[in-house]
């Protein structure tokens, strides 16, 4: 949660932990015991197809959603709703209003992920806050065997389910109390705390 802002704020990423499982708020920002993902090869291929993705020519995908105009890698901070993050592109749409578009490294989907569906919502969140435009939907492109875009509709229930989880996260923050762990002990199998996690 390190942030230059005089406002503390959280990033899509923490949310999403959070979300995984109650106790990566705990790790990270009680006891400030970071994660290293970037050992993981799909977070370090992520990284490098979104590095990449910033150069490549994806207007087919934006002409697809009837984007207008873009703006790519935008850092967007909203000390009201204590988020902060960086969206891939900030798409103004034929209709007027905006849209965030996500890139992931992930193969062709009929339907987005939960996870993917939720940041989305954050990325909306920002941009309406910050841009003071209407966000009705976002876009995820999964690219790993082509690009499969998918649309997010953006609804005042996904954005109350956002809030409340923003609202948990900063309550663990302020108490400094242990939450309970995931109930789906896969999870744990694959995660970066589990020789500490009692």
């Amino acid at each position: 949660m390190a942030d230059n802002e005089r406002t503390p704020m959280i990033t899509p990423s923490e949310v999403l932990e959070h979300v995984y499982c109650p106790r990566f708020t705990w790790f990270m920002n009680v006891q400030n015991i970071p994660q290293h993902e970037e050992t993981r090869f799909k977070v370090r291929k992520g990284r490098e197809v979104h590095r990449r993705r910033a150069t490549e020519n994806r207007d087919y995908l934006r002409r697809k959603i009837g984007a207008v105009k873009r703006e790519i890698e935008v850092y967007l901070a909203s000390p009201t709703l204590r988020l902060r993050g960086i969206v891939d592109e900030v798409l103004w749409l034929k209709d007027g209003t905006m849209a965030p578009l996500d890139y992931k490294y992930t193969e062709a989907r009929d339907t987005v992920f939960k996870t993917h569906e939720t940041q989305i919502v954050m990325y909306a969140m920002l941009i309406r806050e910050v841009y003071q435009q209407p966000v009705t939907r976002g876009f995820v492109a999964y690219i790993r065997d082509g690009s499969q875009l998918l649309e997010v509709p953006v609804t005042e229930e996904a954005i109350a389910k956002v809030q409340l989880l923003i609202r948990q996260i900063f309550d663990i923050i302020a108490t400094g109390r242990l939450p309970r762990r995931t109930p789906y002990r896969i999870r744990c199998e694959d995660c970066c705390y589990k020789n500490i996690c009692v």
